[in-house]
């Protein structure tokens, strides 16, 4: 079993990060739930949301303030790239749908653009037997 655990761990060689930039792009927004009358209401509306921007742009959201507030949610949304031309672009097309929702009117939109500093590997970066106990020691509380 701990050959079998192993051979799922990369080699060293196979990452090849050091040349790739690393983009992130986030986008937080407020919107106004006009018709929410209860915290259900709403929950509805920002669970479409969220839906909606994964499936379509692939990205990551969470409600993240006002939770309890019954007509306004605030959502963030992240989206990892290495194109920052790309990362731009999505990031627009999610603002347009944003301000054509039926159920919801944004109130305030901020963006940024976050560069992340290379990656390099080393041996040191990578010690493959303590990662195998760890995945058996994780496997064995799983499957115990």
């Amino acid at each position: 079993m701990y050959e079998r655990i192993l051979s799922h761990v990369w080699p060293i060689g196979h990452l090849l990060f050091g040349d790739l930039p690393l983009i992130i792009g986030v986008l937080q927004f407020e919107l106004v739930i006009h018709d929410s009358r209860s915290l259900k209401d709403k929950r509805s509306v920002v669970r479409s949301v969220k839906d909606r921007l994964h499936r379509e742009h692939q990205v990551s959201v969470a409600e993240v303030a006002a939770q309890d507030v019954l007509n306004v949610a605030v959502l963030a949304l992240a989206l990892v790239g290495t194109d920052g031309r790309y990362v731009g672009q999505t990031l627009d097309r999610i603002t347009e749908k944003l301000r054509s929702l039926h159920d919801a009117e944004v109130r305030a939109i901020t963006r940024q653009l976050l560069k992340g500093e290379a990656y390099e590997s080393s041996d040191e970066d990578l010690d493959e037997e303590s990662i195998a106990r760890e995945m058996l020691e994780r496997a064995s509380e799983v499957n115990p």
